[in-house]
């Protein structure tokens, strides 16, 4: 389904069931003297992807799932975002991750955990010239 660094989103694991993706651009308001306001485009703002899923964790993947989604996160670096069909996303880095488990065992395991996980785009450095704005503005779709 999707990778995010080395951690694998797959039926036999972690499955999403929704991936949520919203993007922002920067316009700038310039004042104009016996005209309407004109906006100026400076720049792409932030960009996020939310995923939610859920974990059937004695089915299949085990109940150390969310945990290794976390240590990912915890390295503290962006990592490579590619989807099953081998689109790249390029760097994200992770903000957020929520579970909630449910159905539990006699022992105390859940059955059924729902995670989510925010994401957002690593800002790589602009590259100059209009070479480097056909580039980032072809990363972004």
């Amino acid at each position: 389904m999707m990778i995010l660094g080395v951690y694998r989103f797959a039926i036999s694991s972690a499955a999403f069931q929704s991936l949520k993706r919203q993007s922002e651009y920067r316009w700038q308001e310039v004042n104009r003297i016996g005209a309407d306001p004109a906006l100026q485009f400076t720049g792409f703002g932030v960009e996020t992807i939310d995923l939610e899923g859920v974990i059937y964790p004695h089915f299949k993947g085990g109940l150390r799932q969310v945990t290794l989604m976390r240590a990912e996160a915890g390295i503290g670096k962006p990592l490579f975002l590619i989807s099953g069909n081998g689109n790249a996303f390029g760097k994200w880095c992770i903000v957020k991750i929520s579970e909630n488990q449910s159905v539990f065992m006699k022992d105390g395991a859940p059955l059924k955990i729902e995670f989510s996980i925010s994401l957002k785009r690593y800002g790589e450095d602009a590259k100059p010239g209009i070479k480097g704005i056909i580039q980032n503005v072809l990363k972004s779709i």
